[in-house]
């Protein structure tokens, strides 16, 4: 208790970290940068975006030409990058804006390739989960064309209700024959009493 007040009175604002709190809820020795406040990286690729243009090729040719143009045609005293020394202002700019646009480009591509890969594994993981459900339910329909096998068709219900009935014919048959040699005994047996 009288450390807690000692950080408190030296002004600690390191929070106390707990065990028994999820690995990400604890505060790491080491900051990281929050990859949700990266102004940097989306400042990069906004500049990426926007050099990738044909509107910043045009601009881009437009504002070389007219330099050019103003230091090549304007009187000696206003220009303020000489064609005589080469327009090294211009090579400077163009360099240093080169200079410039390399690493952010990099940067948003590096970036660009992270999203890359978290879409790939998410993209994979998802055919794995069409592939098994895929199979899964090719082991349904298997499952039910064997299960079809033992249903009863129409062409079996039909060929065993003709057996039934040819069955109920033959028999009719045999009760009606023993009823007429019945009726003829009885009639023989009532002829022989008379």
């Amino acid at each position: 208790m009288a450390r807690r007040d000692g950080d408190r009175r030296r002004g600690s604002r390191r929070p106390e970290v707990r065990l028994d709190s999820p690995k990400g809820m604890r505060t790491p020795f080491v900051p990281r940068f929050s990859s949700g406040n990266d102004r940097m990286g989306r400042f990069s690729e906004a500049f990426a975006r926007g050099m990738g243009t044909p509107w910043f090729l045009v601009g881009m040719s437009v504002f070389v030409v007219v330099w050019l143009v103003y230091n090549s045609v304007a009187p000696v005293d206003a220009q303020f990058d000489p064609r005589a020394l080469n327009f090294t202002l211009l090579t400077l700019i163009l360099s240093l804006q080169a200079s410039y646009a390399a690493p952010m480009i990099l940067l948003a591509q590096n970036r660009q390739d992270d999203r890359d890969r978290v879409q790939i594994e998410q993209d994979r993981q998802r055919a794995e989960r069409n592939l098994a459900d895929t199979e899964y339910l090719a082991r349904e329909v298997v499952a039910l064309r064997l299960a079809m096998k033992d249903v009863a068709t129409k062409e079996f219900l039909r060929a065993e209700l003709r057996a039934l009935l040819d069955e109920l014919d033959r028999r009719d048959d045999e009760n009606a024959a023993q009823a007429e040699a019945a009726a003829e005994d009885d009639l023989a047996r009532n002829a022989r009493e008379r």
